[in-house]
């Protein structure tokens, strides 16, 4: 019995778009950079209404990543004045 494993899409958050799971980007992918903190990171999009476990595609993901480390600087900037 050769059965092929179904993959299952996902859906974006955001653009709404539907990809492979195996291409699911979710906001535990910023714990591995150097600045800002994981934790500042998740309160960040606590306030934006997404969880850790929220799927995203590769634009979008990259995106709030853009995003996040944009209000980092201007927050890490401005309370440094």
């Amino acid at each position: 019995m050769n059965q092929k494993k179904k993959l299952k899409n996902a859906q974006c958050k955001r653009c709404l778009n539907k990809f492979k799971e195996k291409e699911i980007f979710t906001i535990q992918q910023f714990q591995y950079r150097k600045s800002p903190s994981y934790d500042w990171t998740k309160e960040f999009f606590d306030i934006l209404k997404i969880g850790e476990w929220d799927s995203f595609c590769e634009d979008c993901i990259r995106y709030y990543g853009d995003v996040s480390n944009d209000v980092w600087i201007k927050y890490s900037t401005d309370s440094k004045s």
